[in-house]
């Protein structure tokens, strides 16, 4: 299993330059990878490509770009241009997204999201794969009257989902290479997603897949305090139907009840119950929550964790 940190969120973006200095200190730490989710303002794939390329030693992701309001073509632009620009350190990940950013951001119907998902991912799959695609859905069409490959985009860029429900981890597990389950407790890693995906991958004669889990958590002696500002900024997601159903099946009553917050052994024993439930990476984000000391304490413990784990990417 191996250990990663989110430098960028939608809520919490840093200046270029100081990003790629949390990511050196990433590395510096011990961690293996740095994410960066999509939101209005950084282009995710463009500022994982340039971390990256500054800062060799880490793998790069996105966590997650919205399929509505995206097309598969521009998408694997994107992505293989932050592969070639990473020599193959970045994985791309996608996500449903939700009805409220969907209609409101972009005056888009949410309307048959799963099955846009299931077109999306085919077209995107041939995409990062040949260079090209011949693909006609009923929801989006995607072809090349001229190749599409980036020269050095290798190996293939990994798709990952932000997958939780059951039909959409039925999608990943048939055509992506894992999810990115966030605020998935181990007892619904363990219990629902993993033997979902799992099911559908080799059902699909694809390997098995990579359970990528985003988990918010601080190191911290100030855990009351830390957890109050975590119930704060994490209250949106309660209001999201498939947020609901995960934090009810991993056992908790609000979003914050899934933020590992504590002393490093309560930190370090939550992230091996994770591996324990299937995660094979584990990637912590809002570990600013308690200020730079708790920050800095949090990356030392997961850089602790990943020499201990010993794994490699």
């Amino acid at each position: 299993m191996t250990l990663g940190v989110v430098l960028s969120t939608t809520t919490r973006q840093l200046p270029i330059d100081d990003t790629v200095l949390l990511a050196r200190e990433a590395r510096d730490a011990g961690l293996h990878s740095a994410w960066f989710g999509q939101s209005f303002a950084y282009d995710s794939p463009t500022l994982a490509a340039i971390v990256g390329r500054e800062v060799p030693e880490l793998q790069v992701g996105t966590s997650a770009i919205p399929v509505f309001g995206r097309h598969p073509l521009i998408v694997s632009s994107q992505a293989q241009t932050a592969q070639a620009a990473t020599g193959g350190r970045y994985h791309l990940g996608i996500a449903l997204g939700t009805k409220h950013l969907t209609e409101d951001g972009f005056g888009i119907p949410y309307e048959r999201p799963v099955r846009l998902l299931r077109e999306f991912l085919t077209a995107l799959r041939a995409l990062v794969e040949t260079g090209s695609a011949d693909f006609h859905g009923e929801l989006l069409t995607a072809t090349t009257p001229w190749p599409a490959a980036v020269p050095g985009a290798e190996p293939p860029v990994p798709l990952l989902v932000a997958a939780m429900g059951p039909q959409t981890l039925r999608v990943s597990g048939e055509l992506a290479d894992g999810v990115l389950p966030f605020l998935a407790g181990p007892r619904a890693l363990a219990e629902d997603i993993v033997p979902a995906v799992t099911a559908a991958a080799e059902a699909a004669g694809r390997p098995a897949p990579r359970i990528v889990a985003i988990v918010p958590g601080v190191v911290t002696a100030d855990a009351e305090g830390v957890r109050e500002k975590a119930a704060e900024g994490l209250a949106l997601y309660e209001r999201i139907p498939s947020y609901q159903r995960v934090i009810e099946r991993s056992g908790g009553t609000r979003a914050a009840d899934l933020a590992v917050i504590g002393d490093e052994e309560t930190v370090a024993a939550a992230v091996r119950r994770y591996r324990e439930a299937g995660a094979t990476e584990v990637v912590f984000t809002a570990t600013h929550l308690g200020g730079e000391a708790d920050r800095v304490r949090t990356w030392k413990l997961l850089g602790e964790l990943s020499r201990e784990y010993g794994a490699k990417w």
